[in-house]
């Protein structure tokens, strides 16, 4: 315990990695590669850079002083021209051609450039441990019947697997979202105060193609292949709404799954994973509350709402550029990727342990089987010569009746009161023959198969974290 706020996010919730990914400490070491590769770059094409000093920016990397670079934002009140004296006190050879040409905007948007995709990439795996755990969890139960529900009301059968193809279909689109948005990012490269590149127009004497091939190396560098062909003096703002609508697709997708699990547990049909100590409330003992749902639901909130500071940003850029989306950037994009992060933690915890209990499950089937099943009974009941129309108006009778007699606690007997219908023209052994819940799940295991089957395939093809990297 601190005397100071700290976030939930960062002491409960997210992965080591993406906290480490949001750190001042690479933000900062991300900041110098970059301050390398613009001198590496100016030296490889003939500006006064030598490369003694390319190598002493590369070796005084680290530390990085952060009480110096402080102290002298406190005295200057501006974060890049204090870390470029911090970075000069570690390589006094090359202070003097540090951030050469650049503008504050090199180091800040690039950097975050990097950071960005190195962490949509990170949550990439997860999202495809998520996709594997569902795909193999569809894939056992594809063929086990269970209960529909629309508007939350008992439907026509579905299988527990072809559910879970319902939440799976959610994360692979969000997963093609995910890879649009991955494959958008470019590079912003060195380009000047407004984006017109005049510094080094200075600089290389009007040479336009030592220009491009700078841009073209630096960019190379951190592994990009291209940069936005034109830009004022930042990267265009909405890249920041594509990223955090992503991430909030992503919440959506887990909302729902989360948000479904929840309501089948309260019907004790599919539960989350429980610990054998584990404390569902401090004054109920027997209780066992969906907490990790619950938590996914309240994280994916979250990113929801944190994704509409993007767009309002995106939309109040000033001409070249304005100052008044930095601190909110600050927080909504690493807070928006940390919040991921931890769902999609939760949502490989949960969809790994995931508990089907299979005499509810049953159970739910067989008390309104004979509803779902009335159809097939009329038709067998006019193969025996009923008549169609009075045979409906019999089973909507007794099937009234039936409902209203389970509304006062007691069981079904609506096959008991067809039977006993002489009109109907069935005995209770005959209406029993089209009992099997299986003859009413459809194609659900040919559909769960073959699509639970390119999901695997989609996860293999991406890859998926170690435990350390998901460091549940």
């Amino acid at each position: 315990m601190t005397d100071r706020y700290e976030s939930p996010l960062s002491s409960r919730y997210a992965s080591q990695f993406m906290l480490r990914q949001f750190s001042a400490e690479k933000r900062i070491e991300t900041w110098r590669r970059l301050w390398i590769a613009l001198a590496r770059a100016e030296h490889n094409l003939g500006l006064p850079v030598t490369q003694e000093q390319v190598d002493e920016l590369v070796k005084g990397i680290a530390p990085i002083d952060f009480e110096a670079a402080a102290a002298k934002e406190a005295e200057i009140r501006h974060d890049v021209m204090a870390h470029i004296y911090a970075y000069g006190l570690n390589c006094p050879l090359a202070k003097g051609i540090i951030h050469l040409g650049a503008t504050s905007c090199y180091v800040t948007d690039n950097a975050d450039l990097v950071l960005y995709r190195d962490a949509l990439l990170y949550l990439r795996k997860q999202l495809a441990a998520v996709i594997e755990n569902l795909a193999n969890f569809a894939l056992e139960y594809r063929s086990m019947p269970a209960l529909g529900y629309t508007h939350y009301q008992p439907a026509q059968l579905v299988t527990v697997g072809k559910r879970a193809s319902l939440w799976l279909q959610d994360l692979m689109l969000d997963m093609e979202e995910l890879d649009d948005v991955i494959g958008a990012i470019r590079f912003l490269g060195c380009r000047g105060t407004t984006g017109t590149e005049a510094s080094f127009m200075e600089l290389f004497a009007g040479d336009t193609a030592k220009i491009d091939e700078m841009n073209r190396q630096i960019a190379a560098e951190f592994g990009f292949e291209r940069c936005y062909d034109v830009c004022g003096q930042t990267y265009p703002r909405k890249l920041d709404s594509r990223i955090l609508n992503v991430l909030s697709s992503i919440g959506q997708s887990c909302y729902r799954f989360a948000n479904d699990l929840r309501l089948l547990q309260h019907d004790r049909q599919v539960e989350e994973p429980f610990e054998t100590k584990q404390v569902g409330s401090s004054a109920m003992p027997y209780k066992r509350n969906p907490m990790r749902s619950e938590r996914i639901c309240s994280l994916s909130r979250y990113i929801m709402a944190d994704a509409l500071n993007a767009p309002m940003t995106a939309s109040t850029q000033w001409m070249e550029r304005t100052l008044d989306d930095s601190a909110n950037r600050r927080i909504s994009l690493p807070e928006g990727f940390l919040c991921c992060d931890a769902v999609l933690r939760l949502m490989q915890n949960v969809t790994k342990g995931l508990h089907v209990n299979e005499k509810i499950v049953e159970k739910f089937v067989m008390e309104y089987l004979p509803f779902i099943a009335t159809e097939n009974l009329m038709m067998e009941a006019v193969k025996r010569g009923g008549d169609r129309q009075q045979l409906h108006e019999i089973i909507r009778t007794h099937s009234m009746a039936a409902t209203a007699r389970m509304k006062e606690g007691l069981t079904c007997d609506l096959l008991e009161r067809l039977a006993g219908d002489s009109a109907f023209g069935l005995t209770l052994e005959e209406i029993r023959t089209v009992l099997d819940p299986k003859l009413y799940i459809g194609r659900c295991p040919e559909q769960v198969e073959r699509y639970a089957n390119l999901c695997l395939a989609k996860a293999k093809e991406v890859g998926t974290l170690s435990a350390e990297d998901i460091n549940l």
